[in-house]
């Protein structure tokens, strides 16, 4: 059994933008890049809400002599996996490997990640936020910034309460965390 993901970069006090949408804040050090890459290896499948497609279809883009070869590496990863976008208002998806659903079905997201051969990693706020509520989520983790934002986009969202195990954590160059709990 495949397990179902949120993993998401945030600022200490639990946003994942600002309140003007940034999220320059989060680039990632090498290392954390790296440890991503490394990550997402074992993920499948994507599950984006409209907002995230759009900043991660980049990805498909860029032109790989011009990247790191970290960043190579994640475009290399991030190519090779399958992704759905759920948005009612998009009415196509360009990139490879991607379909578009018009709904987020918690239970048909859950039966998919019990089936799937490779992890399924869900990602946008709102999105994860329906799944988080519906308490599908199996691991989450925080790669928390050394900065407080002080409003914007919620990492997590509100009346959800669940119990978690820690099971990693980490620190990268850039003072970023990782934090990485599994549901108890």
């Amino acid at each position: 059994m495949a397990a179902l993901l949120y993993s998401t970069n945030c600022s200490l006090d639990g946003y994942i933008t600002d309140e003007q949408g940034s999220f320059d804040f989060s680039d990632p050090s090498p290392d954390q890049h790296q440890f991503i890459n490394d990550r997402m290896r074992t993920v499948g499948t994507h599950l984006y809400g409209r907002r995230l497609y759009e900043v991660m279809r980049v990805w498909e883009d860029f032109d790989p002599a011009e990247l790191s070869p970290v960043e190579a590496d994640f475009q290399e990863i991030w190519r090779a996996t399958d992704k759905v976008v759920y948005s009612a208002t998009l009415d196509e998806v360009p990139t490879p490997r991607t379909t578009l659903e018009r709904s987020f079905d918690p239970q048909t997201v859950r039966e998919f990640a019990r089936t799937a051969e490779a992890d399924v990693l869900v990602g946008g706020a709102m999105l994860a936020a329906e799944a988080l509520r519906a308490g599908i989520v199996d691991e989450l983790s925080l790669y928390v910034a050394p900065c407080l934002l002080g409003g914007g986009a919620k990492a997590l969202p509100d009346g959800v309460r669940q119990q978690l195990r820690l099971v990693d954590t980490r620190r990268f160059d850039n003072g970023v965390v990782v934090v990485t709990y599994l549901r108890a």
